[in-house]
């Protein structure tokens, strides 16, 4: 069988006219209602960034992964089709396709800060919201991300990932061959998008608008990330009632990638304690 053939991707239009692609995967009791988890990948990534999540997860909800604007198989955003409030809204226009009136939604990195903008804008859609290696902002980081943008430029994005991988992974445990398919992976994004990404999502600060979410919330942080400091994570369990902290001791800042089982396995049991459909 072809190894692509996993990848296969379903398609929908959004509001603005851009082609949106995402995958679907479930394997709940055909009889039962089953929520939808909706995951939101980091930038310079893609759904197949969460593929090692579907088998621990599809057997409870139906799976629906996004390709963000500009990455894996949606299409490149033009001048006007790129913004905050933008992608907030194709998670939620992702949901209407699906036909779920309400969902779970789980974000990495960047896409944890997408996952809660839309926890905080859609309040009745949104069941719970888990955020991995999510802040409320990365413009307070330990590192310039626009700084990223140049050195990319300059360098490709291939060799500024095998140059700073060891912020993201931690390359003693690593399989090797997960290293170059991570770095491999995350290099298909065009450069020319990432460009205009990274300085919008500089800019997207919901730190102070943290404490008016209201679903069950799980945020897991990477404890020796060289990105952000633990204290830039604790303004999750800070500002949000209720939300359950967890520390990766050690790990730096790709926990989604690097722990995939472990993260997934978390976040099974947080969505099972929260679930709609009992």
């Amino acid at each position: 069988m072809d190894k692509q053939a996993r990848w296969e991707m379903q398609k929908f239009r959004a509001s603005d006219g851009l082609t949106i692609a995402y995958a679907l995967d479930h394997y709940t009791d055909p009889w039962k209602p089953a929520d939808t988890l909706i995951l939101v990948h980091a930038a310079m990534g893609s759904s197949k960034r969460f593929y090692a999540w579907v088998p621990h997860l599809a057997r409870d909800f139906r799976v629906v992964r996004i390709d963000m604007r500009g990455h894996g198989q949606t299409d490149s955003p033009g001048p006007d089709q790129l913004d905050q409030q933008r992608i907030v809204k194709d998670v939620v226009e992702l949901a209407d396709h699906v036909g779920a009136q309400r969902f779970h939604v789980a974000g990495s990195s960047a896409g944890a800060i997408v996952a809660e903008k839309t926890a905080i804008d859609y309040p009745d859609r949104v069941l719970s919201l888990a955020a991995f290696a999510g802040t409320g902002g990365i413009r307070h980081a330990l590192q310039n991300q626009n700084s990223w943008v140049q050195q990319i430029g300059e360098k490709g994005l291939a060799a500024f990932l095998r140059e700073t991988i060891a912020d993201r992974v931690d390359l003693e445990t690593a399989d090797p061959g997960f290293v170059d398919w991570f770095i491999e992976e995350s290099a298909k994004t065009p450069v020319p998008v990432l460009q205009r990404f990274v300085p919008m999502m500089r800019e997207f600060v919901v730190i102070d608008d943290l404490h008016r979410i209201r679903c069950p919330v799980l945020a897991v942080a990477p404890g020796g990330d060289p990105i952000h400091t633990v204290d830039n994570y604790r303004a999750l369990p800070d500002r949000i009632p209720g939300c359950e902290f967890i520390v990766y001791e050690g790990l730096p800042h790709n926990i989604t990638d690097a722990v995939p089982d472990r993260c997934a396995e978390d976040l099974r049991r947080f969505l099972l304690k929260h679930r709609e459909q009992q």
